[in-house]
């Protein structure tokens, strides 16, 4: 196929006004590709740091970012067989690899391609490729999480914690999450069994009383700040701990030397199979996309500036765009 679609272009590093909508020519389709019709995608962390420049390296400008698609195939390359024109599939687009999801349409490598849950809409489905990949790499791969063992998700109403409780819950964990006080219902009603108001409360001690000074056996950062030196001290002997986000200042890791923890650091590589699994436990019901935002296309900037001041205005999961539509859904402030 030829012809042009619209995009989200961004054409400098900088705030939420660096995105132009534009038209730009459809990407060819290869012999191992498929070309979506994109129905949604989502904001991640990831999206407003390279807005930023914090990989300027690594995407030449002018650039189509977005690391989430969900939608339908139009066009399939030769050496496709397992996807059939209108199949409804997601996934995340290779990272600093091409052109990324914030278009109308996407052209991806099949072998990155699964197909989308038969229980949930598309906007759900792009909520959860990237993030859900990302829970899947930490906790399954990375920290090997066990029944019956304990977990402390930090940060359990974002879009990455309301993905990792579910997915503990369901191999079986104890999970304990941080989250504001106001959100402590939210989160139990994901799987939380404890919840910690990280706001008032020291979370160290508070793991430390909840688990008769044992201490718990995995911990999720998805926070950052001194979450990798301050979560050694609430680690139980020979815990892991499993971080997604940068290391912005030196820490001091010797409590974690004294606990013989081990440390994991997840950027995540996308593939099929961790999608195909992610889809069977939400066709299972075990699972269930946790959306707090919904906006258009042409709105990606304003998107942008809700994720990363979502805490302050009552946002719960994730930002997810409406390609194919023009839905407006915000936050109800709390």
């Amino acid at each position: 196929m030829t012809g042009t679609m619209k995009a989200i272009v961004l054409s400098r590093f900088g705030g939420f006004d660096a995105f132009e909508l534009r038209e730009v020519p459809v990407p060819a389709v290869g012999s191992r590709q498929v070309r979506v019709r994109v129905h949604a995608t989502a904001i991640n962390p990831l999206d407003y740091q390279i807005r930023r420049g914090d990989y300027a390296a690594s995407v030449p400008l002018p650039a189509i970012i977005g690391h989430d698609v969900s939608g339908v195939v139009e066009e399939k390359g030769a050496d496709v067989g397992e996807f059939d024109i209108g199949d409804e599939v997601y996934y995340t687009p290779r990272i600093f690899g091409g052109p990324g999801s914030y278009a109308e349409q996407h052209v991806a490598d099949a072998d990155l391609v699964a197909r989308k849950p038969r229980n949930i809409g598309h906007l759900e489905a792009a909520s959860l490729t990237l993030v859900g990949g990302t829970v899947w790499e930490a906790l399954v791969t990375r920290a090997q999480l066990a029944v019956h063992e304990t977990v402390l998700i930090h940060g359990g109403a974002g879009g990455v914690g309301t993905v990792a409780i579910q997915l503990a819950r369901a191999m079986g964990a104890r999970v304990i999450t941080t989250a504001r006080r106001d959100n402590h219902g939210f989160v139990r009603s994901l799987g939380a069994d404890e919840v910690i108001d990280h706001t008032s409360d020291d979370y160290v001690s508070a793991v430390a009383e909840l688990t008769n000074g044992q201490g718990v056996d995995v911990v999720f950062d998805t926070i950052g700040g001194d979450t990798l030196e301050r979560s050694a001290l609430a680690l139980a002997d020979g815990g892991r701990v499993v971080s997604i986000v940068d290391i912005a200042r030196p820490q001091n890791l010797i409590e974690a030397w004294g606990k013989n923890a081990a440390y994991h650091f997840v950027f995540t590589r996308q593939n099929r199979g961790k999608l195909g699994a992610l889809t069977n436990l939400v066709e299972r019901g075990l699972i269930r996309p946790v959306i707090g935002a919904v906006l258009p296309l042409a709105r990606i900037g304003e998107a942008h500036e809700l994720l990363e001041n979502g805490g302050s205005r009552g946002l719960r999961g994730k930002v997810a765009i409406d390609v194919a539509g023009g839905t407006v859904q915000l936050p109800t402030p709390r």
